[in-house]
């Protein structure tokens, strides 16, 4: 490891990855770190992905893809199911992808295209200069140094740690906190070509529960609540056994994991004089699917490429880095985060016959376009009762 790099990415899922291949290619010299022993693992995350999405930044290789993911339903509390095919779900459906070699093959890249890599190395403190950040104090194998760089990109995680170092605060509201819980279960009847999203005040409050396939007779299937709605006996674990229990019985668990998903608004900045911030730790999340891979690799990429311009014209300041802030927010994935969250904070209102009545709208409406703005809109004119609510949302995605 040296002790002066154009650009130092603090963490290796895929928005570090993508960030740290991006750079490299531009010819930066570029340190990337990961605290865990082994990229891809352990894995917090359902593994899914749109097929466009991902085609923006890899080729599918079937090393990692573990289903190809035709239709998606979504199932009501009273069981009324809504089938999206894969014509019309877009990035609804794709890919159930194994993290666990995705992720390294996204680092393998990096480390050709001349990244340094270096794990179970953690980032423990910003250097600061003059309010600047210029890099960080790494702890890698009992031994501790100074890595300085003109500009760090923080890819740490859900609540930054690095990014808070730094002086900002990354802390998420309780209810806006995803608990999640899922399973790797094998022996289970499943179809694995669809995903399976079921919503309910009894099955998953102010969250959804999910059947991610992971081929013939194996799935994720996991639960994310609100943090304000896990109550004693009421844990997301607890919800996630008594439906693996009375949905697949003979279920074996190979695998378990916890964690938290985001589900609030992005940070207000996410660059500061010498720093950057992305994916999870600039919450940049799905804030109403949880989905955040792709949006990871976009802010990796979209930080390294102006990174690299402000590394070669010599001044990486706020003022400079914030052309990365200002364009992820006027793209297409910061339209849909802003929406997204109105929408989600519409929903989590709704009483299960909302909910039921809303999923029989939905089962009837043929749509060419299928969006989330266009299914509001048919929503809209085929429910009086939640007219009022639905104008006010309407409004918001206009």
């Amino acid at each position: 490891m040296k002790s002066e790099y154009d650009l130092l990415v603090i963490g290796g899922g895929p928005g570090g990855a993508i960030a740290a291949r991006t750079a490299a290619e531009a010819g930066l010299s570029v340190c990337l770190v990961e605290k865990r022993p082994a990229i891809g693992a352990p894995v917090r995350c359902a593994e899914g992905i749109g097929k466009k999405l991902l085609h923006e930044f890899i080729e599918p290789d079937e090393r990692w893809i573990a289903s190809d993911i035709r239709r998606a339903r979504i199932i009501a509390p009273d069981g009324t199911a809504v089938s999206l095919e894969e014509s019309m779900a877009g990035s609804e459906v794709g890919y159930v992808i194994e993290r666990k070699i995705f992720d390294r093959e996204l680092v393998w890249n990096a480390a050709e295209a001349g990244s340094d890599v270096f794990v179970k190395t953690r980032a423990s403190a910003p250097i600061m200069e003059g309010g600047t950040i210029t890099g960080a104090i790494i702890e890698s194998c009992g031994e501790t140094r100074r890595v300085h760089a003109d500009v760090t990109i923080a890819a740490d995680g859900v609540e930054s740690k690095f990014a808070r170092w730094c002086g900002i605060n990354t802390t998420v509201p309780l209810r806006e906190m995803m608990t999640c819980a899922q399973y790797l279960l094998t022996n289970i009847d499943i179809d694995q070509t669809c995903t399976d999203f079921y919503l309910g005040n009894y099955v998953a409050p102010e969250g959804y529960l999910w059947i991610f396939p992971k081929g013939r007779r194996s799935a994720n299937v996991g639960i994310g609540i609100s943090g304000r709605k896990s109550t004693e006996g009421n844990r997301a674990k607890d919800r996630l056994d008594r439906f693996v229990k009375e949905r697949f019985p003979e279920g074996k668990i190979i695998e378990y994991i916890i964690g938290g998903d985001p589900v609030c608004e992005p940070l207000d900045c996410t660059v500061a004089d010498g720093l950057m911030i992305i994916g999870d730790a600039a919450r940049v999340v799905d804030p109403l699917t949880g989905g955040g891979i792709y949006n990871s690799m976009f802010t990796g990429r979209l930080a390294a490429g102006v990174a690299a311009k402000c590394i070669s014209g010599g001044l990486c300041s706020r003022e400079r880095l914030m052309e990365y802030d200002e364009t992820w927010r006027r793209s297409e994935m910061g339209r849909v985060l802003e929406r997204n969250y109105r929408i989600k904070e519409f929903f989590i209102t709704l009483s299960d016959h909302h909910m039921n009545t809303l999923a029989k709208s939905l089962a009837s409406i043929t749509l060419s376009d299928f969006s989330v703005k266009t299914l509001v809109k048919e929503l809209t004119k085929r429910n009086p009762a939640l007219l009022m609510k639905l104008n006010e949302l309407k409004t918001t995605l206009n």
